[in-house]
C-alpha cells in the first residue's frame, strides 16, 4: 500500500486539518509551560529543542504510529548491518561501519568490512603523518607545503566544510581546494603556488568524473612546466583517492599512493572514507578518529534508542509533519558560526540529492511530496539578506538554528587570556540565535510592551508561527562536528523510509553527466547538432 493511503497517514492528516495545523505556537506555549522540557532531547554534547514546531503528544504519537508502520526499526537495522538498502544498485549503504572504531559493536556486513577500511586507515595514517611531518618531499627535495584537493560533489564539500569549520587546529601545510570546471579557480590558484612544493590529490569515487580529471590534467601540464620526469612527477606529487585502482594505475598514479573506499560508500557520505584524507591533513589522524568517534555516537544511538527519543527519528518525522501535513516545502539551514560557512550547502547536497525523488521503491510515481527545498546561510549574513521573507513572506519555511554554546579557540587570536570582546561577540550570536527563533515563532507577541506602539502599522507587523528546530553543540569541535552530520545523515534517511524511497541513487546527477559528455564532444570536435533542441542548437552556434 502506497503510504499515504496508510491508515497512520490518514490518521495524520485528519489531525492536520482538525485545527492542529494552524493553531498558534503562541498558543502551544501558553497550553504547555513544560514545553520546552517536554520536546528536547540530549546526546553528549548535543541537545535538540524541537518544541518551537506546531506538534503535541497527539501528533507525535501519530507520527511515531506511522515510523512503526513503515517499519522504521528494522530499517535501521538493515541499514547499519548492511543490508541491501540501495534497492536500484543492489548494494548496501554502509557508511556508519566507516566510524564503527576499534572495540565499537558491529555485526553482518558492518563487521565483516572492518579489516578492510583499517587496512586503509592504516595506510592513510602513515601519508597523512608523513606529510604532516614534512617527511614528503616535492621533486627538488623540498617538503611539501600546500595540498590541493581536486573532485567535485561528495569529493568535495565534505572535506571543504569540515576543514573550515576546524579551524583552531593549526595545520603544518596549506589547504586548498577545486572543483570548478570553468578553470578560473583552477588558474587563480595555481598562479599562487609552487611546483616544487605543491602535492594534488585527486578524489573521485569512479576516477572517471569529467570535472575531477579535467582540473587533474590542468594541474599535470602546470606541474610539467618544471618537471620533465613523469614518473617523479606521478610518485611525489600525486595521490589519488578512488573505488577504481585500475583507473587509478592507468591515470598514472602508482599502488603506494593510492587510498581506496568501496562501492558501499555513497558520494555524499564518503567524508568518513579515505575521502577524508584533507580532514586528516587538517586536524591528524587523532582529529580525524575523533570526528569519527562523535558519528559513531551518533549510530549507536540511532541504532538503539526507542524512536521516541531518538534525535534522528524525530527530527525526520517532524521534517515529514511539516512537509506532508503543514504544507512547508522549504527549509533553511542557519548555523550562528562563521566556522560552519560550508554546512548548509554541504546539507543541500545530502539532503536533496538523496530525498529528491518523484519515485518509490515499486517504481511507481509517488503522490505526495517527498524532499523540501533546502538552503542556508551563516545566521547574520542570513538576516540581513532572506529573513526578510522568513518574518514577512508569503510562505511558511521551517528552519534549523544551530550553534556552539562555548568557544574553546579564542586564545588562539589572544593568547591564554581569552579576549573580552571576542567573548561578547560569542554572546551575541548567541542572543541573535536565539531571538531570531523565538520572533519566527511568536510574530508580533515577541515585542516587548514598550516599543509595541512604534509597530502599529501593517508594514511592521509579524504573523510568527514558523517553525524550527535549535541544535545546540557544547562547542565546534571534530567530536561534535561528526555527530552533526551524522543526525542529518540518519534524519535524511528516516524521511526517505517514510516516503518509500531509495536515498541513496541519484540517477538525475548521472543523466547530467552523460548529457555533458555528449555536449561536449559536439563543440570541442565540430560534430553535427541535428540532435539537439532548437533552442539547445542555437546556443552553441553563438558559442562556435
Amino acid at each position: 500500500m502506497v503510504v499515504n493511503q496508510s491508515s497512520a497517514w490518514q490518521a495524520l492528516m485528519a489531525l492536520a486539518e482538525s485545527g492542529v495545523a494552524t493553531k498558534h505556537l503562541q498558543d502551544w506555549f501558553q497550553a504547555q509551560p513544560d514545553r520546552a522540557e517536554r520536546y528536547s532531547i540530549e546526546l553528549d554534547e548535543l541537545y535538540l529543542d524541537y518544541s518551537k514546531n506546531r506538534i503535541d503528544d497527539q501528533v507525535l504519537d501519530g507520527l511515531l504510529a506511522l515510523a512503526e508502520q513503515q517499519g522504521m526499526a528494522q530499517w535501521i537495522e538493515r541499514l547499519v548491518t548492511g543490508d541491501i538498502v540501495n534497492d536500484t544498485e543492489a548494494r548496501p549503504a554502509l557508511h556508519s561501519a566507516l566510524r564503527g572504531l576499534q572495540g565499537a559493536p558491529a555485526s553482518g556486513l558492518a563487521a565483516k568490512v572492518q579489516p578492510e577500511i583499517e587496512s586503509q586507515f592504516n595506510k592513510m595514517a602513515k601519508i597523512v603523518n608523513k606529510i604532516r611531518a614534512g617527511h614528503w618531499r616535492g621533486y627538488s627535495g623540498k617538503p611539501i607545503t600546500d595540498v590541493v584537493n581536486i573532485g567535485v560533489g561528495g569529493s568535495d564539500l565534505g572535506p571543504l566544510m569540515v576543514t573550515h569549520a576546524l579551524q583552531v587546529q593549526q595545520s603544518p601545510v596549506r589547504l586548498h581546494f577545486v572543483s570548478s570546471i570553468d578553470g578560473t579557480q583552477t588558474s587563480n590558484l595555481l598562479n599562487t603556488l609552487n611546483q616544487e612544493t605543491t602535492l594534488f590529490v585527486l578524489a573521485s569515487k569512479s576516477f572517471t568524473t569529467i570535472d575531477t580529471l579535467s582540473n587533474a590534467e590542468t594541474a599535470k601540464d602546470w606541474l610539467e612546466e618544471r618537471i620533465e620526469r613523469s614518473g617523479t612527477l606521478m610518485a611525489q606529487h600525486f595521490i589519488g583517492v578512488s573505488t577504481r585502482p585500475d583507473k587509478m594505475l592507468e591515470w598514472g598514479i602508482p599502488e603506494e599512493n593510492q587510498l581506496l573506499f568501496w562501492e558501499w560508500v555513497g558520494g555524499r557520505y564518503s567524508m568518513w572514507s579515505a575521502i577524508g584524507f584533507p580532514i586528516a591533513l587538517k586536524v591528524g589522524m587523532k582529529g580525524f578518529y575523533q570526528m569519527l568517534e562523535g558519528a559513531n555516537l551518533m549510530d549507536e544511538h540511532f541504532a538503539t534508542a526507542p524512536l521516541a527519543e531518538n534525535i534522528p527519528v524525530i527530527m525526520g518525522l517532524v521534517d515529514v509533519w511539516n512537509i506532508n501535513f503543514l504544507n512547508i516545502n522549504a527549509k533553511a539551514i542557519l548555523p550562528y558560526d562563521a566556522r560552519l560557512k560550508y554546512l548548509p550547502s554541504y546539507f543541500e547536497q545530502l539532503v536533496m540529492e538523496s530525498n529528491g525523488k518523484s519515485v518509490n521503491r515499486n517504481g511507481d510515481k509517488v503522490p505526495y511530496k517527498t524532499c523540501p527545498i533546502l538552503w542556508g546561510e551563516v545566521g547574520p549574513n542570513a538576516q540581513h539578506a532572506f529573513y526578510q521573507l522568513l518574518h514577512q513572506g508569503t510562505q511558511a519555511v521551517m528552519s534549523d538554528f544551530i550553534v556552539p554554546v562555548e568557544r574553546d579557540d579564542f586564545e588562539r587570536y589572544s593568547g591564554a587570556d581569552k579576549d573580552a570582546s571576542l567573548l561578547k561577540q560569542h554572546h551575541l550570536a548567541l542572543a541573535n540565535c536565539f531571538a531570531q527563533s523565538r520572533v519566527l515563532m511568536l510574530g508580533d507577541a515577541a515585542i516587548p510592551d514598550s516599543l509595541k506602539a512604534s509597530f502599529n502599522s501593517p508594514y511592521k507587523h509579524y504573523e510568527g508561527n514558523q517553525p524550527s528546530n535549535t541544535i545546540l553543540l557544547k562547542t565546534l569541535s571534530a567530536k561534535t562536528l561528526g555527530m552533526l552530520v551524522a543526525l542529518y545523515e540518519h534524519k535524511t534517511f528516516v524521511e526517505s523510509v517514510v516516503w518509500e524511497i531509495n536515498p541513496f541513487d541519484q540517477w538525475g546527477v548521472e543523466l547530467g553527466k552523460l548529457i555533458a559528455k555528449e555536449t561536449y564532444a559536439c563543440l570541442a570536435e565540430d560534430a553535427p547538432l541535428a540532435s539537439f533542441d532548437a533552442s539547445t542548437q542555437a546556443l552553441m552556434k553563438r558559442v562556435k
